[in-house]
């Protein structure tokens, strides 16, 4: 008769913590894949947003009977796992046998590593590391291993870095085949000393880079080199600082190339149609960003009526440091050096752009390519 009452009482109780795992185990991996943060500022009663996991959990409590017997203040104060402790170590299990899967399906096999250098919200250095292998059914693939805190960026620091992640997970430096790294890093050199140390433990690791990403740093390094270029460049970036990215600049910008499309219409100096006119806006050109160097001097070029009339109105409407500032790139702008310069730069990014698109694809055709280099190499000499 106990026995009986005990799995009577033992039943129900067994159901609804069975409820309550599953709601949590559906929340915790919809919120994982998505890479949502969990925890909010504040998770007081009182808060009126206690972050995406406290919050994804009361409304499913109002919305779902089932779940609101089971769930916060309805569910068994030891079974109500909203703790951030908890939090974290259901996020760091989670993490643990998502590796042990890369871990499995790698097996014992060879493997290239991936390395790249960041920082966190903290300004912490730290660096992420993937691997990067054929599975067993000759699928190439990319799993990410893990992030490591590292004191600086010298190459002995991001290779022990390396290292302990591979030892954390038994897998030995040897195996290594392959190795790639961030070519902006490269180009500084420290990288190079991180290439020499990973095959002095494993002779066959060959450095791989990007072929397209080698040729936008090496055009924008040795145009920086150049005077003109310097000069070029650095009026460039001063232009885009004072037509800024505010809603009221780019605003200025829209209206006015609206008027010069109006009126270059009326004049037929332009055609009209389905896709052509497309409105272009302004951005900063990165070291490392393919193509964005070229894109940014092509919109300066297309825009150049237009940011020249916002420059003359910026340097109107007061007499501020800003307006000043306005005024004096007004004067670069329209002065022929920056006109020629422009023009020079568009065509030595243009006779680059569909070499670099070309080392880009997926599926390179080496032909095509040695052919695209050839015709490039050439038009440079003119």
């Amino acid at each position: 008769m106990m026995l009986m009452t005990k799995i009577q009482l033992e039943g129900p109780t067994l159901h609804w913590d069975d409820v309550n795992q599953r709601c949590r185990r559906k929340i915790f991996r919809n919120m994982t894949a998505e890479g949502l943060a969990f925890r909010g500022h504040d998770e007081g009663k009182d808060s009126k947003n206690k972050g995406n996991f406290r919050e994804l959990l009361q409304w499913l409590e109002g919305n779902f009977e089932e779940i609101n017997k089971v769930v916060l203040g309805n569910a068994q104060q030891n079974c109500q796992m909203i703790d951030h402790k908890i939090q974290k170590q259901l996020i760091g299990s989670c993490a643990h046998e998502t590796t042990k899967f890369v871990i499995e399906e790698l097996g014992d096999e060879c493997f290239a590593i991936l390395a790249d250098e960041s920082s966190d919200a903290y300004q912490q250095e730290q660096l992420a590391l993937c691997l990067r292998f054929v599975n067993k059914i000759g699928e190439p693939v990319e799993r990410f291993l893990g992030l490591a805190q590292v004191a600086d960026t010298t190459s002995l620091t991001l290779k022990e870095a390396i290292q302990t992640l591979l030892m954390k997970y038994q897998l030995p430096i040897s195996k290594v085949r392959g190795q790639g790294y961030d070519g902006a890093s490269n180009m500084k050199g420290h990288v190079n000393g991180l290439k020499k140390l990973i095959m002095e433990d494993s002779p066959s690791a060959y450095y791989v880079h990007c072929f397209a990403h080698q040729l936008q740093l090496t055009l924008v390094a040795v145009a920086k080199e150049n005077i003109d270029c310097k000069w070029f460049f650095g009026h460039l970036a001063y232009l885009l600082n004072v037509l800024g990215m505010s809603c009221k600049k780019i605003r200025m910008l829209r209206v006015a190339q609206a008027e010069y499309m109006i009126e270059a219409l009326k004049l037929g100096e332009i055609e009209a149609g389905q896709g052509l006119n497309q409105e272009m806006g302004l951005a900063w050109p990165g070291d490392a960003r393919w193509g964005s160097h070229y894109e940014t001097v092509m919109h300066v070029m297309s825009l150049y009526p237009s940011i020249r009339k916002v420059l003359f109105r910026l340097g109107r409407e007061s007499n501020s440091v800003k307006a000043l500032g306005a005024q004096t790139m007004l004067e670069v702008f329209k002065s022929f050096e920056f006109v020629f310069m422009l023009h020079l730069m568009n065509e030595i990014f243009g006779y680059t752009s569909d070499l670099s698109n070309a080392l880009q694809k997926r599926d390179q055709d080496i032909v095509n390519a040695v052919d695209l280099l050839e015709f490039t190499r050439y038009n440079c000499k003119f």
